[in-house]
């Protein structure tokens, strides 16, 4: 049986990728700063993925536990800050950056060597359209964030070409989870230089969103042996509401 350890796994686009992989006979790590909301059917873990101290305390134990991953999914995020960045905190700006973009360095440093001598793996970076849309103000940290997760992952990529391990990152889609809610409470009281996200909040409450089982069905995909040759690309999921955007 194969191993998946997933991040953000309590809610969210985290948890449905953990439980569409349980659903199809994967044993499952869910690791989240908050297990009120966890699945009795995984192996739960609390703690903070962008301290490394217990990372690497996670892979101690998961390797001791388990043996090594099989399947990487960086699905934690946040949205941070959305504030003008003179305007912004400095420590939440800063918790963004290492909990999108540095907490999968520090998951992948102690989880791939067990890939790569398996000669199987998958990585999964959760990633967003928002990393390829032309810069605007207030979304410093997350756009940032996702930018350097998108390349962290074409990096990892030509690292890996021929070892049997992969590396992609993936847009879930427009999906109305607690990030979306989190957003719509922020820009409440920005004013008009957000009026771009207030749109983008009422287009989702409109439309419902993208249905989550998109973006499962889209990992599923690219752990199956149909994508084995899928490497350093930014996925999208099918029939999304917003059409894809050029990555590279």
């Amino acid at each position: 049986m194969k191993r998946a350890l997933v991040t953000g796994a309590s809610r969210g686009i985290g948890k449905k990728i953990a439980t569409g992989l349980c659903d199809q006979g994967y044993q499952v790590i869910a690791v989240s700063r908050n297990l009120s909301e966890s699945d009795s059917r995984f192996t739960n873990i609390e703690g903070d993925i962008s301290d490394l101290e217990f990372v690497s305390e996670l892979a101690n134990r998961v390797l001791k536990d388990s043996g090594h991953i099989d399947i990487l999914v960086n699905a934690a995020g946040v949205f941070g800050p959305i504030a003008l960045m003179h305007e912004s905190d400095p420590h939440e700006w800063a918790q963004t950056i290492m909990i999108d973009a540095v907490a999968p360095y520090f998951l992948i440093n102690k989880f791939l060597p067990g890939m790569l001598a398996n000669k199987w793996g998958r990585i999964i970076n959760v990633s967003s359209a928002a990393s390829l849309h032309e810069p605007g103000p207030i979304n410093s940290a997350y756009g940032t964030a996702k930018v350097a997760l998108n390349q962290l992952t074409r990096h990892l990529a030509s690292e890996l070409k021929g070892t049997g391990v992969t590396a992609n990152v993936i847009h879930p889609g427009d999906v109305k989870t607690e990030m979306w809610g989190d957003i719509k409470d922020k820009v409440e009281d920005v004013g008009d230089v957000a009026i771009n996200y207030k749109n983008w909040v009422d287009w989702v409450e409109e439309t419902g969103g993208d249905d989550p089982q998109k973006a499962v069905d889209l990992v599923l995909k690219l752990i199956s042996a149909a994508s084995d040759d899928v490497n350093g690309e930014f996925c999208w999921i099918d029939n999304p509401l917003q059409a894809p955007t050029k990555s590279w």
